[in-house]
């Protein structure tokens, strides 16, 4: 007996040295979210297809000749343009309603913080990309039409103005070229290397709630 309770009391002090490890498994295997809400899905990628389409009819544009394709093409950019601006405001309002989502990964805290500032970055870019468009139109003199109808003008006609716009509308593109750059490069990561759930949380057509 007594070598039976020195060998119970030996047991209770490795106990008191370990770790203490939570019983609860709801908490330990909590799952993460393998995907997002299909509106933020779409939303998305209608988005990428308006950007990569906008993206086309402006360097179509440069590469071909004759005065009717080129505005032909030049209206396209700017309609496509104008979408993106549409579905900005959108996608907030949807953002804003859904509220904090669950991760899709396990990553350290700084990657999610700057993971965050990249999309941050990204939403105040196409907010702001389109109305230099539209501002840079309206500094050259050529009403912005958007599905037959006429947009209001946010400048004056200015050429001096219009230059200033082409810079920085040029400036912008190059910079959102770099962060979407950047954001495919996370998200072929996550997939390929860390192999957790963000890149099929986003993509279309998998079963949602």
């Amino acid at each position: 007996m007594a070598r039976e309770n020195e060998a119970q009391a030996g047991r209770n002090r490795d106990e008191a040295f370990m770790p203490h490890v939570s019983t609860d498994s709801a908490v330990v295997d909590k799952p993460l979210s393998v995907s997002r809400p299909a509106k933020m899905v779409y939303l998305h990628w209608l988005t990428v297809l308006c950007v990569v389409t906008a993206v086309i009819f402006i360097l179509a544009r440069d590469q071909v000749d004759g005065r009717v394709l080129r505005q032909w093409l030049l209206e396209g950019h700017r309609h496509f343009g104008l979408f993106v601006l549409v579905l900005f405001f959108v996608r907030v309002a949807i953002r804003i309603r859904l509220g904090k989502l669950p991760p899709t990964n396990r990553s350290p805290k700084i990657f999610r913080v700057l993971a965050a500032l990249t999309h941050i970055t990204i939403y105040a870019i196409l907010l702001a990309q389109p109305l230099l468009g539209w501002a840079l139109s309206d500094a050259e003199g050529k009403p912005v039409h958007l599905l037959g109808l006429t947009l209001p003008a946010l400048v004056n006609a200015d050429e001096d103005l219009a230059d200033t716009l082409t810079t920085w509308h040029l400036n912008v593109a190059w910079i959102l070229l770099g962060l979407v750059s950047l954001h495919i490069a996370a998200a072929l990561w996550h997939h390929f290397v860390l192999r957790d759930q963000t890149l099929r949380a986003m993509l279309p057509g998998r079963r949602r709630a």
